[in-house]
């Protein structure tokens, strides 16, 4: 647990660095806090899915842990689409950037410690991880980048999904995975190194961006929505799920972990990249990050 602890607090400290930083002007605000997020989104988080997915063991991509994954993200994002038809009606975009903030969990830099220390297994992290970059993300980008009804718009914003840098990432990592080919060491060593740079990157802008308006400031209900979504609605859904396909032990408890996993700064990422939705991504990161701690372990005290 302490090892959680760990990287829960290097998250935090990131962020604090970043908004210290940008109080003191070192990072500005607007289009120079963006460069940040635009260097992840173009080239560090592409180099750290390649590197993360093409190591990994494909076997694990047919577990129904990741099924359960699956439905669990879509069916959150159905769920939101219709509270913010119901509730508070906001543009195509912005409704897809508090869709993606209540499904998209944070597989990596809490996903890794929390599936190793925690469930005791990071074999389903990895499968996870691809899944939002493979499938979900394609659908997110074209729905931030989404300018209109007209046909063109349409398929401009489809091709956007499809040929973003980490979707490409992602499907090129699991086809040199899938092959069993060894990327050679002098090509996998510098992607590693730019990859290392993706979260603190992040972190920094994300961190940076709260130098401006307070936490629920604007956009609460969206905002209120989509944690809610996140912390008790996803682990719900995936909890009904799991039992309808007869899962128990580790299996149901670690889809309900990674479930309970607070939202990936990368849906930060991609809003401010595309500029839409970001108070409404960046609140639900800033509060699910805080508040699935406590979530995830009372998931433990229940199902561990």
């Amino acid at each position: 647990m302490l090892d959680v602890l760990t990287g829960f607090a290097i998250i935090f400290t990131v962020i604090a660095v970043g908004f210290l930083l940008a109080h003191r002007g070192v990072i500005g605000q607007g289009e120079a806090r963006l460069q940040l997020n635009r260097i992840a989104f173009w080239a560090c988080t592409p180099a750290l899915i390649f590197s993360s997915v093409s190591t990994s063991d494909t076997s694990a991509f047919l577990s129904p842990v990741v099924g359960v994954i699956a439905v669990a993200s879509v069916a959150t994002m159905l769920l939101y689409w219709l509270l913010s038809a119901l509730l508070f009606r906001r543009s195509f975009a912005e409704t897809m950037a508090g869709a993606a903030a209540s499904s998209y969990y944070n597989s990596v830099n809490i996903g890794l410690p929390i599936a190793t220390y925690v469930i005791g297994d990071a074999t389903y992290v990895v499968p996870a991880l691809v899944l939002q970059m493979a499938v979900l993300s394609p659908v997110i980008i074209a729905g931030l980048n989404a300018g209109g009804a007209s046909l063109r718009s349409i398929g401009g914003s489809i091709v956007a999904g499809i040929t973003a840098p980490v979707v490409l990432a992602a499907f090129a990592g699991f086809a040199v995975s899938a092959s069993g080919w060894e990327v050679p060491e002098p090509v996998l060593a510098p992607l590693e190194i730019l990859g290392g740079a993706s979260i603190p990157l992040i972190l920094m802008s994300f961190g940076a961006s709260l130098k401006g308006d307070a936490v629920l400031t604007h956009d609460r209900l969206p905002t209120l929505t989509a944690t809610l979504l996140k912390l008790v609605g996803m682990p719900a859904i995936a909890l009904g799920v799991g039992y309808a396909l007869g899962l128990d032990g580790t299996e149901l408890y670690a889809a309900l972990i990674l479930a309970a996993l607070p939202t990936a700064q990368n849906v930060y990422n991609y809003a401010a990249t595309y500029q839409v939705g970001q108070t409404v991504s960046r609140d639900t990161v800033f509060l699910t990050t805080f508040l699935s701690l406590p979530a995830m372990l009372a998931i433990a005290a229940l199902f561990g």
